[in-house]
């Protein structure tokens, strides 16, 4: 992606979603623009809720009607965070009861440092917990501060137990380290705050189709990274990054140990049609679907839904 690009690229993602709009329903999936599909299907109301990049948020009741948008993020004033400079990636989790909303959020005014001249402006950009007692919101901070240490770009957390341990799972942008990493880090019981030290779980170079997106620099993008355990117990990783045609990509990757410590093995991708960002989720027939957005440059992305199937071993598209 050359420099303009990426520069409007973050411009309209900032941007998309914030204005007032009219709720509508009877939408289709192809009427309305959006940027990092998350679709929890909540058993409670018996409702899909998609939410994406711009903090806004639609229903359904069958995945093919839909009403929107709404609004389900509210910031304090005082936050570390500037909800004007974007809302990206959330997703909706429900733990203990409560539903917890994994956004990344954005300060442009607050510059962070990095190794190297940059190729992009660094500033504070974290991942941060929010909480609400419905799938609707308004969805609000347990902290003032970022969930994530400040001072680190990163992006796209999500959701992950194991062994009855909380963790987040998270991109560390490639704007300030240039190789992209994905990273793990433990959470309190309550997600409010972190335990320890990050655990590396592999870097965008690792995946063999993976194209740098500045080649001087050795610069590789890791975006929307997403856990999924298969009925045998392989543990699998979406991700997404750019392959060398500078085309937009699903990967895929699978623990070898079966464990979020890895080590971690890149897998064939599952769509390279400027398709990605990619999640999991199953509908109330049990049916299971990959969301995804194509194509990958707003404002013309769209969700699109993919069945797929669990093989054990894997998963695979079931078209």
């Amino acid at each position: 992606m050359s420099s303009k690009l990426y520069f409007l690229f973050c411009i309209l993602l900032a941007a998309s979603g914030l204005s007032a709009e009219k709720q509508k329903d009877g939408l289709k999936l192809e009427d309305f623009h959006v940027h990092d599909p998350f679709i929890l299907a909540d058993e409670k109301t018996q409702t899909y809720y998609l939410y994406s990049t711009g903090g806004k948020a639609f229903s359904s009741k069958d995945l093919e009607n839909w009403e929107g948008p709404f609004k389900f993020i509210e910031i304090p004033d005082d936050s570390w965070a500037n909800l004007r400079h974007g809302a990206w990636a959330p997703e909706v989790h429900i733990y203990n009861g409560k539903y917890y909303l994994f956004v990344t959020l954005h300060n442009n005014d607050r510059p962070v440092k990095g190794k190297g001249k940059p190729l992009r402006p660094r500033h504070m950009r974290s991942t941060q917990v929010l909480v609400s007692d419905s799938p609707k919101g308004p969805f609000k901070p347990m902290s003032k501060v970022p969930t994530l240490p400040a001072g680190m770009m990163t992006l796209d957390g999500t959701f992950f137990v194991e062994d009855g341990c909380p963790w987040m799972v998270y991109c560390h942008e490639w704007v300030q380290i240039f190789d992209g990493t994905i990273e793990a880090v433990r959470l309190t019981n309550d997600l409010s705050d972190t335990v320890g030290q990050p655990e590396l779980l592999f870097r965008g170079s690792d995946a063999p189709w993976a194209g740098a997106v500045n080649k001087e620099k050795g610069a590789y993008v890791t975006d929307g990274c997403f856990l999924y355990r298969t009925k045998a117990g392989k543990l699998l990783m979406l991700w997404s990054s750019w392959q060398k045609n500078h085309k937009y990509t699903q990967g895929l990757a699978e623990s070898t140990s079966g464990k979020l410590k890895g080590p971690w093995k890149q897998k064939k991708p599952l769509l390279t049609n400027d398709s990605g960002h990619g999640m999991i989720f199953k509908t109330f027939d049990g049916r299971l679907m990959l969301a995804v957005h194509r194509p990958t440059m707003s404002p013309d992305s769209r969700a699109r839904l993919h069945e797929i199937i669990d093989t054990g071993d894997s998963i695979k598209l079931k078209d």
